[in-house]
Formats: structure tokens, C-alpha cells, sequence
């Protein structure tokens, strides 16, 4: 479903954020993306969702290069990403209804439907009972559920995750995880950056680790379950 060829990312100011990157990932396939912070994870993953351009090389999506996918094209792209960011990107003027509902209305569901569905995503994170309140006056960690239910809201064929543990109690990270490995049985693909070693043994799948921009080791499940 994603292969990344060759790929580099500069910014400017001559900062390299990713240098010759090369991975595939199957259709269906759960994987994690760990590393240092300025590894280039986000970066990694904004490239997928078109949130940024790679300098050179090519970032294949279902066979197509979306390196060069015309500017028209991109949201019906994103249309396929859920994307769960590390900072939220919440409307702040908007209920968590609201929030969690606008891919929906943009794709033009029925009220109905939209009703049924954002009601079912917010009791999956635990927050059908905020659905009225605006972001602001929910903590970090319910700000994330809320971006998290946002994410899944159109059952999108891959979803792309940011720490999305980050803000979260251990329970609720383990819940969520849970929740994440249930997407993943009912087929969607999933590329997770996380930093948190612990909860990646535990739920054994395969492990991407960046290193100043660069793969330096991709590990497959049965070794990352072995002992140490």
C-alpha cells in the first residue's frame, strides 16, 4: 500500500529531516515507526498524507507516486488517510460533535448517519458524554481521543498515527492500542510512531527505527516478542 523509494526531505534552512528512506508496507499491515526525538517520524508521516513534499525520491500510495499528485487531488487522497496528530488540530470554536463530524460532512452523509456514526466513534475513546463541550475546555488527553475519533470516523483504508499515546494514562494507552489492533483485524492498514518501547513488545508487530533521518533497522514481530 506505501512504499517509500529513495526518499529525502529538506527544509528550509538546510535541515535534513529524512535522507534516503526506502520501506514498503502491505495492504493490512500494523507497523510502528520509533527513534529519537528529531528522528523524523512526523515527517515521515506527513509525507504520506501529503502534508509535506519529499525533496527527491518517490512516495508510492497503492501504486501511484502522490509526490507528484496535482494539487486538485489531494483531499481525495486524504479521503483514504486518517490522520491522528501529535498536536490535535481541533476548531477550537467547534464542538467535539462538530469536530469529529466535519470528514463526514464533507463527503456529504446524511445527518443520520453522521449522528450514528460520530456517537460511535466518541463512545469508542470513551467521550460520547462531552460531545456537547468545546475542545478547550477538555484536558490534552481527551483532546487526543477526540483527534483519534476523528481519524477513524470515515473508516479510512490506512491510518497514520502520531503518538497518539502520548497524553493518554497507561489504561487508556492500552485501550486504545487495543482498539487500534481491532481496526487492524477488520483489515485496515496502520503506520504508528510512538516512543513508547514498553507497549510496542507487548503488542509484537513489525518496527521501523529512524535514526537522524534514516532507517537503521526494521524489525519484524517474532523478534521484537523474543526475550531480551
Amino acid at each position: 500500500m506505501i512504499s517509500f523509494e529513495h526518499v529525502g526531505k529538506r527544509y528550509p534552512g538546510g535541515i535534513q529531516a529524512l535522507s534516503d528512506v526506502n520501506f514498503s508496507l502491505k495492504p493490512g499491515e500494523m507497523a510502528f515507526l520509533t527513534g529519537h526525538s528529531g528522528a523524523g517520524k512526523s515527517t515521515l508521516l506527513k509525507l504520506i498524507a501529503l502534508l509535506e513534499r519529499p525533496s527527491r525520491g518517490q512516495v508510492m500510495f497503492d501504486g501511484r507516486n502522490v509526490s507528484r499528485l496535482a494539487r486538485r487531488h489531494i483531499p481525495y487522497l486524504r479521503r483514504r488517510i486518517g490522520v491522528i496528530f501529535q498536536d490535535h488540530r481541533l476548531l477550537s470554536d467547534k464542538r467535539v460533535f462538530d469536530n469529529v463530524a466535519l470528514p463526514l460532512m464533507i463527503a456529504g452523509f446524511s445527518y443520520g448517519e453522521i449522528q450514528r456514526r460520530v456517537r460511535a466513534a466518541l463512545d469508542k475513546v470513551g467521550l460520547l458524554d462531552k460531545e456537547r463541550m468545546y475542545p478547550p475546555m477538555l484536558s490534552g488527553g481527551e483532546q487526543q481521543r477526540v483527534g483519534i475519533a476523528r481519524a477513524i470516523i470515515t473508516k479510512p483504508p490506512m491510518l497514520l498515527a502520531d503518538e497518539p499515546t502520548g497524553n493518554l494514562d497507561p489504561e487508556m494507552s492500552a485501550e486504545l492500542m487495543n482498539y487500534f489492533l481491532q481496526l487492524n483485524e477488520l483489515g485496515m492498514t496502520l503506520l504508528i510512531a510512538s516512543h513508547d518501547l514498553d507497549l510496542i513488545r507487548r503488542l509484537n508487530r513489525r518496527v521501523l527505527v529512524l535514526k537522524k533521518g534514516e532507517i537503521v533497522d526494521d524489525i519484524p514481530p517474532r523478534l521484537m516478542g523474543e526475550p531480551a
